[in-house]
């Protein structure tokens, strides 16, 4: 992952849910890996009204800035790619769980099924 600076941070960070989710997928599909937060149960959840999704980020900086108040205990994690596709994606289907994807910290993100979210990495590494 490219490091980048706090005002590219702020810069992303205020882009629309759709940019973002854009911006995540071309991230992961370079970088190879699915940022998630996680602690001693597993990995965190958001709920929405209809959904319970699993938020992933485009790289560590990002999914730090949620481990923060309630998810202060909480550790970034990366799911290389190829693990990602092999085990999270059947396993999210299978728990019919969601994913938002790069959530800023006022809970806005793109929601997608996970072999939604797949298809479009999937173009991208192309």
């Amino acid at each position: 992952m490219s490091s980048l600076s706090q005002e590219q941070q702020s810069l992303l960070s205020s882009y629309s849910s759709e940019q973002r989710f854009n911006y995540c997928v071309k991230e992961i599909a370079q970088f190879k890996q699915v940022w998630i937060l996680t602690d001693d149960d597993g990995c965190v959840m958001l709920n929405t009204e209809e959904e319970d999704c699993v938020p992933v980020w485009p790289n560590e900086a990002f999914a730090n800035q949620w481990a923060n108040e309630e998810w202060q205990h909480c550790k970034a994690l990366a799911i290389e790619i190829t693990e990602w596709k092999k085990k999270w994606t059947p396993g999210l289907l299978d728990d019919d769980l969601c994913l938002v994807v790069f959530p800023n910290l006022d809970n806005e993100g793109v929601i997608s099924f996970p072999d939604d979210f797949e298809l479009a990495l999937n173009k991208k590494l192309k």
